[in-house]
């Protein structure tokens, strides 16, 4: 595979993905599993998705790490699957969190309103 003969990412901390293809399919998966626990109108869940098919459409279709990289243009692919475990992250916790659902007590009057209220 293409990205093995790479030897270094010239990045501190960040070491060669062996199988780049493998760890972004299974990520993107998880991710659209994940996806499926918010609300079907959640604009998150909605970006997430989009962004995550049209990547891995990329990843269907291009066999070479270079191209990959190029395609999606956020660095090199050590970079791009940093990014997806950090959103696969978030989305574990918005999925915990549950931010789509009612306050527990109403807040109170001028809560969100800016400058505060005098």
């Amino acid at each position: 595979m293409a990205g093995a003969l790479k030897k270094t990412t010239g990045l501190t901390g960040l070491a060669v993905s062996k199988h780049p293809h493998t760890e972004l399919r299974l990520i993107y998966d998880r991710l659209l599993r994940l996806a499926s626990h918010l609300p079907a109108d959640y604009t998150y869940r909605k970006s997430v998705e989009n962004l995550v098919k049209e990547r891995s459409e990329i990843l269907q279709q291009s066999p070479n790490v270079a191209d990959i990289e190029a395609k999606i243009g956020q660095g090199q692919i050590e970079e791009i699957i940093v990014h997806a475990q950090n959103e696969l992250a978030l989305m574990k916790d918005i999925v915990e969190q549950k931010p789509w659902e009612n306050l527990i007590e109403k807040a109170p009057p001028h809560q969100w309103t800016w400058p505060a209220h005098q």
